[in-house]
């Protein structure tokens, strides 16, 4: 990694949590506070390059392209004031060119420091084709919703006991790359552990895949725990009637996320009160709230409704899908059973802007830039 720091490096430096005295061991609720209280509110979105049909096509060296995520970035940054973007990698690049790997990550926080933005890397992945292969993807299905979307790990690698020296190579040779880095804000280490796929690949699932997963994310945390990152681990919530402390229908898988995570993350795509309900059962842990995925405008989560509420409570919110483009977000999930191949949809599912760099929506992006300005403690109004 580099050795200098440039003016804005140096100016995120100050932002970075200290190393903690006990620093192989999660933060505590006062050492997680802290660090939020350090940031500007946290305002973003989940980004894969427009071209990119999945983050292996993001990543692999053939298809990496950093002028488009540039362009993207500052749009980001110049047309909705975010300062944030959640971003997938995959255990295959790993496994294919650390090296390289590593290196074009490292261009891809440049490219992102450079427009203020300091992402939330994810390492893991549990949702859509459980089948993932290096090399040229596949070419989007027409009228589908996220149709080359890939898991990470494979679900026979994941089965496989043996790949789990991999799984900490892989884990520990990233985070220990940026472990100190004040260009990355924090690590996301598994997306949706316990979802069954999504789309048509629900019922592909090899026996016992979740009681693997069970097994398998406490030793994630470890390993990147190890590493000793000045940035927050966590793997967010996302399905469930209950998230409380002590609820009985939580899981295993759950409770480790809610139990090991140094900030607390979770998704939904609900209406209002369903996202203020589901902020009152995760206030009960004492830490630091950020919804890493929500904007689903046909199921009522809506920028002008859901934006300002977050603001209101410092809610950080990172909304699914940034420029219209090959994973083809703006369609509804329920595309895989009815593909829009003669019709668009009435309203965009998820997504900001239109391909040509236009936001969807003229006054979104101007509640966006709005509420990043919005000092921190001011109540906002729908």
């Amino acid at each position: 990694m580099r050795k200098w720091l440039s003016p804005l490096l140096a100016t995120l430096l100050a932002v970075a949590p200290l190393a903690h005295a006990a620093d192989a061991e999660r933060w505590t609720p006062a050492q997680a506070e802290t660090w939020y209280a350090k940031q500007d509110w946290l305002v973003g979105a989940n980004y894969t390059t427009s071209n990119a049909i999945n983050q292996l096509e993001m990543f692999q060296a053939a298809t990496f392209d950093p002028a488009r995520i540039d362009h993207e970035l500052r749009l980001a940054r110049e047309q909705f004031g975010m300062n944030t973007m959640r971003v997938y990698l995959h255990d295959l690049l790993w496994q294919q060119d650390p090296k390289g790997f590593i290196k074009r990550v490292d261009t891809f926080l440049d490219i992102a420091a450079r427009h203020g933005i300091r992402p939330m890397l994810v390492l893991f992945d549990s949702c859509w084709d459980p089948d993932p292969v290096l090399g040229p993807q596949r070419r989007p299905i027409p009228g589908v919703h996220n149709s080359g979307w890939v898991q990470s790990p494979s679900r026979h690698m994941l089965v496989d006991r043996a790949n789990d020296a991999h799984f900490q190579a892989y884990v520990q040779g990233v985070v220990g790359a940026f472990a100190n880095d004040p260009r990355v804000l924090a690590w996301d280490l598994w997306n949706e552990p316990d979802n069954p796929g999504g789309g048509n690949y629900i019922d592909k699932q090899l026996e016992g895949e979740q009681a693997r997963i069970a097994e398998l994310l406490p030793k994630v945390f470890q390993w990147a725990r190890a590493k000793k990152p000045v940035q927050p681990l966590t793997s967010g919530v996302w399905i469930g009637d209950d998230w409380s402390p002590g609820a009985a229908s939580l899981t295993a898988i759950q409770r480790t996320q809610l139990e090991a995570s140094d900030i607390i993350t979770f998704h939904n795509y609900e209406q209002p009160e369903a996202f203020e309900a589901r902020i009152a059962q995760l206030r009960k842990y004492n830490r630091p709230l950020v919804c890493t995925e929500w904007l689903a405008r046909g199921a009522g989560s809506n920028v002008d409704t859901i934006l300002p509420i977050a603001r209101r409570e410092n809610i950080g919110m990172i909304n699914w899908g940034f420029v219209d483009g090959a994973i083809q977000t703006r369609l509804p999930w329920d595309s895989w059973q009815r593909p829009y191949t003669l019709e668009e949809p009435t309203v965009w599912f998820h997504d900001l802007l239109k391909a040509d760099g236009t936001p969807y929506r003229a006054r979104e992006a101007e509640l966006f830039r709005t509420l990043a300005k919005t000092p921190r403690n001011a109540v906002t109004t729908p």
